[in-house]
């Protein structure tokens, strides 16, 4: 059993990009664990901050129990996530209670300055999480740096419109329901979704984009990782290995085209 922790901004984008693969995982008998930096507490126009926050923290609790996971929250402000070291200690302590050996993050580049915040925040707080000396909480350091990866981002774009190609992809067809169930945990996220970023159907969204992402691998469904393997993070295929049958290898050359 290897311990996996899930960590992006906001409730509702790991069940967009990665709820698949750790339904597999979870599946397969790992301890997953899944963690937000921020609660999403603007994400209303309806109910005020800490009750929007509230509200996104249930829901996704629930999504997580679906694969008999636990979720935690960082706390941090919604479209108030720095790379500073207050940040930096909570996202570690989220680390160090996961005790993970497989950790699962945004992407360095994304759409929203969450996304790319959090992103830079769980890459150096796998290097701090193995510090015995940083002081963050309850948790006990981790005997060592855990395995790194990124997810794809929102729409397999950077800010600036250029398509990120995946290093190796995950089959969800299996679990494609499942990962369909925890994103329709996060109700809530309805009517912002539709009103901010002009999409009616968030579940139809992130259907379309999981067959998208698919076809780089000739599959049906699949979700994209990246590893990052700079020194002294492990560079060993991890996670690769631990998706056995639903592990998807990249064609020599992956489409650009995003339709």
């Amino acid at each position: 059993m290897t311990a996996v922790l899930a960590i992006h901004a906001h409730p509702d984008d790991i069940e967009t990009l990665c709820a698949g693969t750790l339904a597999v995982l979870a599946a397969a008998g790992h301890q997953v664990r899944i963690a937000t930096v921020t609660g999403g507490d603007l994400g209303s126009t309806v109910t005020a901050p800490h009750e929007t926050s509230a509200i996104r923290q249930a829901e996704a609790a629930r999504a997580a129990a679906l694969i008999g996971a636990e979720y935690r929250c960082g706390g941090v402000p919604d479209l108030g996530v720095f790379n500073d070291d207050p940040t930096r200690r909570r996202v570690t302590e989220l680390i160090r209670w996961a005790q993970a050996e497989v950790v699962i993050t945004a992407s360095p580049a994304d759409y929203h300055p969450d996304h790319e915040a959090v992103s830079q925040l769980v890459r150096d707080a796998c290097f701090a999480a193995s510090v015995p000396n940083y002081a963050t909480g309850e948790a006990a350091p981790l005997a060592a740096i855990p395995h790194l990866y990124f997810m794809d981002p929102i729409g397999g774009r950077d800010r600036e419109g250029v398509w990120t190609d995946p290093d190796f992809g995950a089959d969800v067809a299996a679990v494609f329901e499942t990962k369909r169930a925890m994103l329709a945990c996060h109700v809530s996220q309805d009517a912002w979704v539709a009103r901010q970023h002009d999409i009616p159907d968030h579940l139809a969204s992130m259907e379309r984009w999981t067959r998208r992402r698919a076809r780089d691998f000739g599959a049906e469904l699949a979700e994209g990782f990246r590893q990052y393997r700079h020194h002294p993070y492990p560079k060993t295929p991890l996670l690769q290995e631990m998706l056995g049958a639903s592990l998807l290898a990249p064609p020599p050359q992956a489409p650009r085209a995003a339709s």
